[in-house]
């Protein structure tokens, strides 16, 4: 999968309403960027804590998606994030690296970052199933 492809995947659905996109694709990661607008921040001005776990599961489902292939459906199935620092404006990147990589679940680590500051530190597991089911 290309990185176009991966941005054509976010056209019309919670990717595209929160401006992600995907900007590096690696042989164990995937990145993708967020900027810190209104639409993503919670009513003290920070950015909230749900659009970094949107960030998270969306690039590491994509990420599971890309290692399982077309033929497979993933599906996340838990979630946690910690998220350590507050963030004001700008963007954030994130990069989802795998932790481990079954035949059916998929473990990814997610760091989301503002510059050199580590913002989110997220984990998500994905089950991986046949489309035909």
């Amino acid at each position: 999968m290309s990185l176009a492809g991966l941005n054509k995947m976010g056209e019309g659905n919670m990717l595209a309403y929160l401006d992600i996109e995907f900007t590096e694709i690696g042989e164990e990661y995937l990145v993708a960027k967020m900027p810190v607008t209104a639409k993503v921040k919670q009513p003290m001005g920070l950015l909230h804590g749900g659009a970094n776990v949107v960030l998270a599961e969306s690039l590491a489902s994509c990420a599971s998606y890309c290692v399982a292939g077309k033929d497979a459906m993933v599906v996340g199935v838990e979630i946690n994030a910690n998220h350590l620092k507050a963030v004001r404006h700008g963007e954030v990147l994130a990069t989802a690296s795998p932790i481990k990589l079954g035949k059916t679940l998929h473990v990814w680590q997610i760091d989301i970052h503002q510059k050199s500051d580590l913002v989110c530190s997220s984990r998500l597991t994905v089950m991986v199933k046949s489309k035909s089911i």
